[in-house]
C-alpha cells in the first residue's frame, strides 16, 4: 500500500476511534455548554441551546452520565456548565461531583436553561448561548461531528469561525473518500502494530468493560443478560449478541463508564468491537490477528457511514453489525468475496432499520443487527449473496454500499422528520 494511503487511513482510524463518557449527544450538548462556560469567563445566569432534530431525538429517552439518573438536554447543557471540563471533549463530564448534580437541579428549578429546534440545518448541529448577571455573552456551535467547534462568538465578536464545512472536519482526520473494502482490508493486512495497538487494545479494554457490566447489573431492559440466560454458555453467536447488546444496556442507562466510539457512536463502537472479540476468543485468535480484524471492521464501518452521515433515520447499529462480521470473516482468514458478500448480504436484509433515539432498546436492535450480520456471513460462506437487480443491490460491494447509504441519507431524510414529530407528540 503506497505510505499516503496508508497514512490516511491510519489517520482516519485514530480520528475515529475516541472516548466518549456516555450517549454522544448529550455529552456533546455538554461539551459545547462547557466550552462555552469558559469562553464567557463569569457565572452565566442562562443557557440557550438550540439544537437539530436529530440531536434533540437522540437525547430525548438516554440517562446522561454523572447527573444522578436524570434525562435531557437542559441537563446536559447545564451539567457541562456546572461541572464539565472541555478540554476533555467527549469525556467532558467526568471531573462531575454530587456538588454539581445538587447545583444542577437548582439552576434547572430557576428556568436557566432553554431548549430550541433548530431547523434547515446538519442533522448534527448544536448551538450554546451563555449570558451573564452584567449582559456579556458567549456562543458556541458545533456541527458534522460531536466534537467539532465551528463557531465562537464573544460579545459579539467572532473568535473562531470555519463554516463547518467538510473539508475542514476531515483535515485532521484524513479524506474518507479514498476508502474502499479492498483497500481496508490490504491496509488491515499490512498496518504496523506499532502504530495501531494503543487505540485498539483501548478500543478492546472499555468497551469489553462496560460489556460486563451491563451482563452484571440492571440496566435497561436487560437485553444482553436475558440472551445470555437463553444459551449463551453454549452458542458462541448468542454470546457475540449479548456481549454488544449489553454494553448499550449500560450506556444507555447511565453507566459512566468510558466507552470508545465509531462514526460519533458509542453504540457503534461497541457493536463492532465486542463479536469479534468474542469470536476471536472461541477460535483462540491471536491478539495481533484481533488487532487487525478490528481495524477492518472499525473502517469498514466509517466506510459505510461516509454515505449515511453521522446522524440519520437510518439505525448505525446496521452498518456496525455489518462490519463486525465482515471483520470476523477476515478475521477468520475468508476470502476477499466472502467479505464482500457478507456485507451485501447483511445491508440488503436489515438496511431499513430506523433510528427513532437513543434509548434502552437500541441494545435490542444490536442484537437483532448483529444476529443479520453473523447470519450473512454463513450465507456467504455457502455462497449465497443477493443478486443485482434486487433491491438496492448493484454490480459490486462498492455501488451496493453506496446505493444503501443513498437510501439512508437522501431517501430517509423525510423519515427522520416524522419520526421527531411522532416523538415530540405528548
Amino acid at each position: 500500500m503506497e505510505e499516503a494511503l496508508y497514512q490516511n487511513h491510519l489517520a482516519i482510524l485514530k480520528k475515529e476511534l475516541t472516548v466518549a463518557l456516555g450517549c454522544t449527544e448529550p455529552i456533546a450538548i455538554a461539551f459545547v455548554a462547557a466550552k462555552a462556560r469558559r469562553v464567557l469567563e463569569t457565572e452565566p445566569v442562562s443557557c440557550v441551546v438550540r439544537c437539530s432534530g436529530n440531536i434533540i431525538k437522540n437525547v430525548m429517552g438516554v440517562t446522561v452520565p454523572n447527573s444522578g439518573g436524570q434525562r435531557g438536554i437542559d441537563v446536559a447543557a447545564t451539567l457541562g456548565i456546572v461541572g464539565g471540563d472541555p478540554d476533555l471533549e467527549l469525556a467532558v463530564l467526568e471531573p462531575v461531583t454530587q456538588a454539581h448534580i445538587d447545583q444542577v437541579k437548582v439552576l434547572l428549578d430557576q428556568g436557566f436553561c432553554r431548549c430550541e429546534l433548530v431547523e434547515g440545518v446538519e442533522n448534527l448541529y448544536i448551538q450554546v448561548l451563555l449570558t451573564d448577571a452584567q449582559g456579556n455573552t458567549a456562543q458556541v456551535e458545533a456541527r458534522e461531528y460531536h466534537s467539532n467547534i465551528t463557531q465562537i462568538v464573544k460579545n459579539g465578536r467572532t473568535l473562531q469561525s470555519n463554516g463547518g464545512n467538510r473539508a475542514s472536519v476531515q483535515s485532521d482526520g484524513g479524506e474518507k473518500s479514498l476508502l474502499t473494502v479492498k483497500n481496508i482490508l490490504e491496509f488491515a493486512d499490512c498496518v504496523r502494530m506499532e502504530d495501531v495497538k494503543e487505540v485498539i487494545d483501548r478500543q478492546i479494554s472499555y468497551n469489553t468493560a462496560i460489556s460486563r457490566e451491563g451482563l452484571s447489573g440492571h440496566y435497561g431492559v436487560e437485553a444482553g443478560q436475558v440472551l445470555m440466560s437463553h444459551g449463551g454458555q453454549d452458542d458462541l453467536r448468542i454470546r457475540a449478541r449479548a456481549a454488544a447488546a449489553a454494553g448499550s444496556d449500560a450506556r444507555m442507562s447511565g453507566c459512566p463508564l468510558p466507552v470508545v466510539i465509531n462514526s460519533g457512536s458509542g453504540n457503534q463502537g461497541i457493536t463492532i468491537t465486542l463479536p469479534v472479540v468474542e469470536y476471536a476468543k472461541h477460535h483462540h485468535v491471536s491478539e495481533e490477528g484481533l488487532r487487525r480484524a478490528l481495524v477492518a471492521a472499525n473502517l469498514l464501518s466509517v466506510h459505510q457511514k461516509k454515505y449515511i452521515g453521522s446522524l440519520s433515520a437510518y439505525c448505525g447499529a446496521v452498518s456496525a453489525a455489518c462490519s463486525a462480521a465482515a471483520g470476523i470473516a477476515y478475521m477468520l482468514g475468508e476470502p476477499f468475496e466472502v467479505i464482500c458478500d457478507t456485507i451485501t448480504n447483511t445491508i440488503a436484509t436489515i438496511g431499513g432499520m430506523v433510528c427513532d433515539g437513543a434509548k434502552s432498546s437500541c441494545a435490542t436492535k444490536i442484537a437483532t443487527a448483529v444476529d443479520c450480520a453473523l447470519n450473512a456471513l454463513e450465507l456467504a460462506r455457502e455462497k449465497h449473496v443477493f443478486q443485482p437487480g434486487e433491491g438496492l443491490v448493484k454490480q459490486d460491494v462498492e455501488t451496493t454500499i453506496r446505493s444503501v447509504g443513498r437510501m439512508g441519507c437522501v431517501g430517509m431524510r423525510s423519515t427522520d422528520v416524522e419520526i421527531l414529530n411522532i416523538m415530540l407528540e405528548h
